[in-house]
């Protein structure tokens, strides 16, 4: 397949979505709403529940299937006050000794004024910054579109894995043709050169593992797909509980310095 035609289903409303995730791997969920300091950003869900009879913060970006829906969780394009809230649930996690699940599904964060104003460089930054330092397990899976330090904000954990048909770029395939060769309709020429897909982000190392989504050539069922992320979360998991801190956050320094 070529990359551009996983672009185009890394895009597709179909797809695995956060909410699905959360509501397949968790029983009792509990969504926790608002930053503390402006608002509550619905392109960000997170919150608690119980998985493997364990409690688990779970943080993701949700795009909607719909116009309507769409519209209210911005396109899944997380805004200061989406990313603070991130934040918020992490040191919650961390305070509790929950483990972090972040899952992501964006074109990128939210690029207008107004997120300017308010500090979307900042709020990027300080997640990364804090990511790179809890104190419990983490475990990122990109669903969809990878995009930029939108994804990245949520992105840099103890393992990081992507859906077999998603993509994790600086930017989308059009801005990076219309700024190397100024012309977006050249998107699919881009795509090949960006080395996006997950195929080629794991022969890099980038990442560290891939979800299928075909089994022989013939796509998988979404449940199946559910089950699998499943599987890989609770054996990774148990994996990780199995290190002290100290091993756990020098892995992951480890793991980030080597690029």
């Amino acid at each position: 397949m070529q990359a551009y035609q996983i672009v185009q289903k890394a895009r597709e409303i179909s797809r695995p979505s956060t909410i699905e995730v959360i509501d397949y791997l968790c029983t009792d969920f509990i969504e926790c709403h608002g930053d503390r300091l402006m608002a509550d950003d619905a392109a960000i869900v997170g919150g608690v529940g119980l998985f493997n009879n364990q409690p688990i913060t779970v943080v993701g970006i949700q795009k909607g299937n719909n116009t309507k829906e769409n519209i209210r969780r911005n396109f899944g394009s997380a805004g200061p006050a989406g990313y603070r809230k991130a934040q918020r649930l992490m040191k919650q996690a961390e305070k509790f000794n929950r483990p972090v699940l972040t899952l992501i599904n964006t074109a990128g964060a939210y690029a207008a004024p107004e997120s300017e104003d308010y500090g979307i460089g900042e709020a990027i930054a300080s997640s990364l910054l804090l990511m790179s330092e809890l104190k419990v397990p983490t475990i990122a899976i990109i669903l969809g579109e990878g995009g930029s330090g939108g994804a990245i904000a949520l992105a840099l954990s103890d393992r990081v894995w992507m859906l077999e048909n998603s993509i994790y770029s600086i930017l989308s395939p059009e801005g990076f043709a219309s700024i190397l060769w100024k012309d977006s309709k050249l998107a699919s020429q881009a795509a090949d050169v960006m080395k996006l897909t997950a195929a080629e982000l794991l022969e890099m190392k980038v990442i560290d593992q891939i979800i299928p989504e075909s089994h022989n050539g013939k796509a998988l069922s979404k449940d199946a797909i559910l089950a699998e992320i499943d599987r890989n979360v609770r054996k990774t998991f148990e994996e990780l509980n199995q290190l002290s801190i100290e091993e756990l956050l020098q892995a992951r320094h480890e793991r980030f310095r080597k690029y």
